[in-house]
């Protein structure tokens, strides 16, 4: 070993020694972080971010297999080097751009599956608030108290319908219903008998003359001579 490396293994030494709190420190903070990891939506953010990066590359590779084809065509036999060339990194272009497609796809898929985790996970967090929101507004009720109210309940309605009958009856006499319905049949009975009387008795025919209203036909007097003559 030469001395150039003693001293720099020396240095380095000390140097790891005289500081092993920041370094402990330091590897302590990285493996929370690992144990912990990102958040769901931290994760999204960050798929996002990758999606759009392979896009944008994406079109940087159909763009270039558009100007290498276009290259490709225009020196034909003329340049048959470059155009074979161009053919080349078209084929190139057309690789990546499928390995990039793949990409997509895949970062899609797990995107779409930690949204739709992430929206579960909320829902069924809710619905375990709820639940447990219900449990404490029904450990609050005891069911032999509910059925007391309920006796409760029911005796007051009944002493309700009680008092009701007892004010809507009528004070005085009573008075049987068919006797009333007899007598008024009688009255009835006698109306039409004296109706009956009375069109029996019929007016006398008027035993005076009449006086006549039949004009006279005599002609005048003056008329008469004249039929005379």
């Amino acid at each position: 070993m030469s001395k150039i490396s003693k001293i720099f293994k020396v240095s380095s030494s000390s140097s790891s020694s005289s500081r092993p709190s920041s370094s402990s420190g330091s590897s302590s903070r990285s493996k929370h972080r690992s144990r912990s990891g990102a958040s769901p939506q931290e994760a999204i953010n960050k798929l996002r971010e990758t999606e759009a990066m392979l896009t944008k590359k994406q079109q940087y590779m159909e763009s270039r297999i558009e100007q290498e084809l276009t290259f490709a065509k225009k020196n034909g036999t003329k340049n048959k080097r470059g155009a074979l060339q161009a053919l080349k990194r078209k084929k190139r272009f057309e690789q990546q751009l499928t390995q990039i497609d793949g990409t997509l796809s895949t970062i899609e898929f797990q995107r779409e599956a930690l949204e739709n985790a992430t929206t579960n996970t909320e829902v069924l967090k809710n619905m375990g608030y709820a639940a447990k929101a219900i449990k404490g507004v029904h450990q609050n009720i005891d069911l032999d108290n509910i059925d007391s109210l309920m006796q409760d309940i029911t005796e007051q309605q009944e002493v309700a319908q009680e008092i009701s009958d007892a004010i809507s009856k009528p004070f005085g006499d009573q008075f049987d219903e068919d006797e009333l319905l007899a007598e008024l049949a009688e009255l009835e009975q006698e109306e039409h008998e004296e109706s009956m009387k009375n069109m029996g008795r019929l007016p006398s025919a008027p035993t005076t003359k009449l006086p006549s209203t039949r004009p006279s036909r005599q002609p005048p007097r003056r008329e008469w001579r004249m039929i005379m003559i």
